[in-house]
């Protein structure tokens, strides 16, 4: 399995708006082209955080654990309907109240994303799909013991350390 590079994704400014498209490999490929997509942060009742393991064929951080779901918003797809799908996707899951806490511009080396943050808490099954390399449910501390170990992405730790979890 591989990435589509030809997959077409919306530009945006920092606020979300639309200014353009441009493919998964262009927005991936250093030109920092700014372009949406959405995580949420799945916990459970007793506080734990669910976690993906990213595949190694991902062409972005392979093989490192990251927020239980995030992807990129379609060109002509609202964020909404973007995590409910992305959620759906990765996690089989189709019921449950996300919350939006926030919205940032995460850039690394090859990208810029404007990254849209949501959270749940969610105590039914969770049946990870062929998009991710599995996942399990980690502890607030056991999370806190891994950061700056090369665990978990960079996009993760940073996020995780912004929302104060």
């Amino acid at each position: 399995m591989t990435d589509n590079n030809e997959e077409i994704f919306p530009v945006v400014d920092e606020e979300g708006r639309v200014v353009g498209k441009a493919t998964r490999g262009e927005c991936h490929g250093g030109s920092m082209l700014l372009h949406p997509v959405v995580h949420l942060h799945l916990f459970n009742s007793d506080g734990q955080l669910y976690l993906q393991k990213r595949p190694d064929w991902k062409d972005i951080q392979p093989g490192k654990w990251d927020t239980a779901v995030g992807g990129h918003v379609d060109y002509g797809e609202e964020v909404t309907d973007a995590l409910r799908r992305e959620v759906r996707e990765e996690l089989d899951v189709t019921r449950f109240l996300p919350e939006k806490l926030t919205h940032y511009v995460f850039e690394s080396s090859r990208e810029r994303e404007l990254v849209n943050v949501y959270r749940t808490v969610y105590d039914g099954p969770v049946t990870p799909s062929e998009e991710t390399d599995g996942g399990r449910f980690w502890t607030i501390a056991e999370i806190k013991d891994s950061l700056g170990k090369g665990i978990f992405t960079p996009n993760f730790e940073q996020e995780f350390l912004r929302l104060g979890f």
